[in-house]
């Protein structure tokens, strides 16, 4: 039976091995990189603008807040003065709870609901 010969020695073959085998560890090395360094910046660039918006929203949300607290006191033509100087802070406090259970409401129906789609009523 002959031997098919590369024009290779067999100390040259083994480089070859050693070689496939740096190879496949460096394409192992870069494939994890890859798989996970990429999507963490992706994830951090969607951290960074997220939290950034939500502190945007809740700083508008607070001077939205406070210009309602203000108008009540200022513009109501006196009707809370004297023993009524409480009442426009309840009803700011009041507006808050609201705003804060309908983000809340928001949160827990979440997107999820809205990509549901109903189950088919076909026959």
């Amino acid at each position: 039976m002959a031997r098919f010969r590369f024009g290779r020695s067999s100390s040259a073959r083994e480089g070859g091995i050693r070689q496939s085998g740096t190879d496949a560890l460096q394409l192992v090395i870069d494939y994890i990189k890859q798989e996970t360094l990429s999507p963490l910046k992706g994830l951090g660039r969607y951290l960074l603008f997220g939290i950034a918006g939500s502190v945007m929203l809740c700083a508008g949300a607070i001077l939205l807040l406070v210009a309602f607290l203000r108008a009540l006191q200022e513009e109501t033509g006196g009707f809370f003065s004297g023993t009524m100087t409480w009442a426009p802070y309840v009803i700011v406090g009041g507006a808050t709870v609201i705003m804060i259970a309908l983000a809340a409401w928001g949160i827990v129906r979440g997107a999820a609901v809205r990509r549901r789609r109903p189950p088919s009523t076909k026959q």
